[in-house]
């Protein structure tokens, strides 16, 4: 399995430039391609659904070509979903910190690619 660093993200109570609504999870993100270090905010509604370590802890986030191999065994905070077409996401938990695993469809490796 191929995992590379794709951001890190922050929780943020304000309001961002260029945030896209998740209506999944309820959650407001920025693109990390739009960030010079990679940074992806997250901004939860107070209702969200996401609730623990994923709303409290900055986490990071690989991009991986085998979504169920990068899960397998691991311990789950948010089992795979679709936040939008062409790319699912899991969340895990592992030596304290939140890990965020992406899969992209196709050729798209950013936010920017998906439709």
């Amino acid at each position: 399995m191929t995992k590379t660093f794709h951001h890190i993200g922050l929780p943020t109570n304000e309001p961002q430039p260029n945030e896209t609504y998740v209506a999944d999870t309820k959650v407001w993100v920025t693109d990390p391609a739009d960030h010079p270090y990679r940074v992806e905010f997250l901004r939860f509604e107070n209702d969200s659904p996401v609730t623990g370590p994923l709303r409290d802890l900055p986490h990071v986030a690989y991009r991986v070509d085998d979504m169920s191999t990068a899960i397998a065994g691991k311990e789950m905070i948010l089992e795979p979903f679709v936040p939008m077409p062409g790319l699912s996401v899991a969340f895990i938990k592992e030596d304290g910190a939140v890990i965020e695993f992406m899969k992209f469809e196709g050729d798209a490796t950013e936010f920017a690619h998906l439709q």
